[in-house]
């Protein structure tokens, strides 16, 4: 983790080293290791270093060819350096010499804007090419790393943070109430807009190029859902993925400080945990630290036993963190400054306490497991596959073991991914194939076989009038659709919020035609690239690159390329990872049968360390919420969260609170 930043007046007028180093200074937390600033006529560019990697330590950014007519800042840890030294013409110097920044500026000046294709890794760069006058920026294939940008004609401000860009004069402080609106209803499929007008995200897998024709972004790498893999044996499924995870983690643990891991005890994080400490031991370095989060008041969330099934095992530094002392808003106000936006992340107090600790610690990488159920998938959707194909026993099954591993009703897995067979069969009017199929279900599940022709087989043949009317008659009664349960309605109408959520959420909404599709769709949500964002900007709070072996790019186009019954068999999802894992993972991590659920922890903070807080929010000053927040709707949902800590109305009501506090902070206007 680095800090760039850069400015680009396709007009008459000059970049100013001032401003690129006012942009630099207030970058500072990204890298303590040294600054650099660079100007010449239209552009500027400037970086903040953070020696994370061996190489690092030899970097000087920003960085010039001989010739002086490219120059490059970048925030990059490239992976496959080995075959790009051997393209890129780097023979006559050891390898361990060549940085990554040199590099990718090697890759532009061999491949020009087509670079980004060639290289592996987690990156945010920006190349001035003056023999051209162009800038050209590229941000990694799934968004690891941030990239925020303003442009207006053809000027182009950029940064790693958002605060960067806002030094500047050229850049309006202005509220995006669009994204106010998003925030509220839970829309995240934007993955451009931020809160302030203007100031854009660029999507990852893309890259942007500015010149005195204008601006444009062109997305240069795209998951292919079509591609399918096949193998002869579960043997060799296992000895894929580990291969591929092992390179995943192994890319990672490059660093040339001491190394950290989060470990909670689930599969994902367990696994980096072990395979890292395997390659570390095999290279004699240092122990690799362990970072947990532990909870003593809310003794359903803690995961110690599994934690100490790994920490058993030998080889690791383990710390223990207890982030219930300081709850889903402490330090908000240093939170706000990091982020720029309210992060719509109610875990997120959970990885700050992570991160402070591993900072403090003098940890600089830190692996993380995050991502790694939408990496590998669950493969809940491949329960429609069975489904149409009447395996019944083998539906019950899977929906029996992933009720009891997230803790749901298995009536919510038949309902979901079963139901659609029924009005199949019922539109092509085979009743006795539809009556037969429904006793099959009823054998399995706690709902009579009458029930399910009813409500799944006839019901939807109904006139789309009739089922239209009635699911409006069910909205009244619920007085408004459940995605804009607090938003105000004259505010919903004014930034066109019903229109919007059709048109961004409603392709996601729609059931999957198969489990490749649905985990296509996971990969590909803007959730998943606006997590990372989020814990980026608090890692870099406390001065921690996050490395996550699960975003790697060839282990997410693995997972995707697998048949479904490796993500789902035998009533256990994620299968190929619990059995590549074995030898590695202790079998009671690799086959644990109940993955946490932190909602117990987190409303219990919000109840015992944020009541005056919430109250003061929602019940006596809500003035900077009252135009976009229905303030009556709120108020109920607040005093059905207040008796026990319902986990239903708790991040609403912690949504709104966060937003009226970010909105006090910021002081921000449309």
């Amino acid at each position: 983790m680095s800090g760039i930043v850069g400015t680009y007046f396709g007009s008459d007028q000059s970049a100013s080293h001032s401003d690129l180093q006012r942009m630099v200074d207030i970058l500072e937390h990204r890298g303590p290791d040294g600054k650099g600033v660079w100007s010449e006529g239209p552009a500027g560019l400037g970086h903040r270093m953070l020696w994370t990697t061996p190489e690092s330590k030899r970097e000087r950014l920003p960085l010039s060819d001989k010739t002086g007519d490219l120059v490059l800042t970048a925030d990059a840890r490239i992976d496959n350096r080995q075959e790009l030294l051997a393209l890129l013409d780097f023979a006559r110097r050891p390898g361990q010499e060549v940085t990554d920044s040199e590099i990718i500026l090697s890759a532009y000046e061999k491949w020009g804007e087509r670079c980004p294709e060639r290289l592996l890794g987690d990156f945010a760069f920006a190349v001035w090419d003056r023999r051209r006058q162009v800038l050209f920026c590229a941000r990694d294939h799934l968004g690891v790393k941030p990239f925020f940008y303003y442009h207006s004609g053809q000027t182009v401000i950029f940064g790693s943070e958002i605060k960067a860009l806002l030094c500047l004069a050229e850049v309006p402080r202005r509220l995006n109430e669009v994204k106010v609106a998003d925030y509220l209803s839970d829309v995240l499929q934007d993955k451009a807009i931020t809160f302030y007008k203007g100031i854009l995200r660029l999507p990852p897998g893309h890259c942007l190029t500015a010149s005195r024709k204008g601006v444009s972004l062109r997305e240069y790498w795209s998951l292919d859902p079509s591609r399918e893999l096949r193998l002869g044996s579960d043997d060799e499924y296992d000895e894929a993925f580990r291969e591929v995870f092992t390179e995943a983690v192994r890319c990672r643990v490059r660093s040339v400080l001491p190394l950290g891991s989060t470990l909670s005890g689930g599969l994902d994080s367990s696994s980096i945990t072990c395979v890292a400490r395997q390659l570390l031991q095999q290279n004699g370095n240092h122990p690799l630290q362990t970072f947990s989060a532990v909870f003593d008041e809310v003794r359903e969330c803690d995961e110690r036993p599994y934690i100490d099934a790994i920490l058993a095992q030998g080889g690791l530094e383990s710390h223990y963190v207890y982030p219930e002392q300081t709850g889903p808003m402490g330090d908000l106000e240093r939170v706000f400054w990091h982020a720029d936006e309210p992060p719509y992340a109610p875990n997120l107090y959970i990885l700050w306490s992570l991160y402070r600790a591993a900072g403090h610690r003098g940890v600089r990488v830190l692996l993380d497991g995050v991502l790694g159920d939408q990496a590998v998938s669950h493969g809940t959707a491949y329960l429609a596959e069975l489904a149409r194909e009447g395996q019944w026993k083998a539906f019950a099954d899977a929906s029996h073991r992933l009720s009891e591993y997230f803790q749901s009703p298995p009536l919510r897995y038949l309902e979901h991914y079963g139901t659609a067979q029924l009005a199949r069969l019922a539109r092509r009017g085979r009743w006795l194939a539809l009556a037969d199929q429904s006793r099959q279900i009823s054998k399995h599940f706690d709902v009579s076989p009458r029930k399910l022709i009813l409500r799944h087989g006839i019901w939807p043949l109904a006139p789309k009038a009739v089922r239209s009317s009635w699911r409006a008659l069910k909205m009244r009664a619920r007085q408004r659709e459940p995605w804009a349960s607090i938003v105000k309605p004259e505010f919903a109408r004014r930034v066109g919020l019903k229109e919007r959520f059709q048109v961004l959420e409603g392709e996601r909404l729609k059931p999957a035609g198969s489990e490749r599709e649905h985990h296509f769709r996971s990969l590909t949500s803007g959730a998943y690239s606006y997590g990372l964002e989020v814990l980026d900007m608090a890692a870099a709070a406390f001065t921690v690159e996050p490395r996550h072996p699960f975003v790697d790019r060839r282990l997410v186009e693995f997972c995707l390329a697998l048949p479904p019954e490796q993500k789902l068999a035998n009533g256990w999802s994620r299968f190929v990872l619990r059995r590549a894992m074995a030898g590695i993972l202790p079998d009671e991590v690799r086959w644990r049968e109940r993955h946490s659920n932190l909602s117990g922890s987190f409303t219990h903070t919000l109840l015992t360390l944020e009541r005056q807080r919430l109250d003061e929010t929602i019940l006596n000053d809500p003035s900077t919420i009252e135009e976009y927040v229905d303030l009556t709707t709120l108020r109920e949902k607040y005093r059905r969260f207040l008796p026990d800590g319902r986990p239903g109305p708790a991040v609403t009501v912690w949504k709104a609170a966060n937003l009226a506090l970010w909105l006090e902070h910021a002081d921000i206007r449309p």
